[in-house]
């Protein structure tokens, strides 16, 4: 346990932060789950949607610097590798 105030106050922080932090990995990984069962199921309307929200999703919170930027990057080249792949099947 921190001494200090300065101390005590920055373990207040961090633990907010945490928080704050695990909600959008948490919202991020539900959209992800979700983009993955419109794929399984075939429905192109609701999978273009699920795509850009969790694409916007990903953007913010590497912006936020939640998430690393290559991390994102990633997730990101995923999806779309995977939603081009369905495309083709589709045509």
């Amino acid at each position: 346990m921190p001494i200090k105030k300065a101390a005590m106050k920055a373990l207040r922080q961090a633990k907010k932060r945490a928080v704050r932090n695990q909600n959008v990995k948490e919202g991020i990984a539900f959209l992800r789950r979700s983009v993955r069962k419109a794929m399984e199921s075939k429905d192109v309307k609701n999978l273009q949607a699920l795509a850009k929200a969790e694409i916007k999703a990903i953007d913010k919170a590497v912006q936020k610097k939640v998430l690393k930027k290559n991390t994102g990057s990633r997730i990101k080249s995923r999806l779309a590798k995977k939603l081009n792949a369905l495309a083709k099947a589709v045509k």
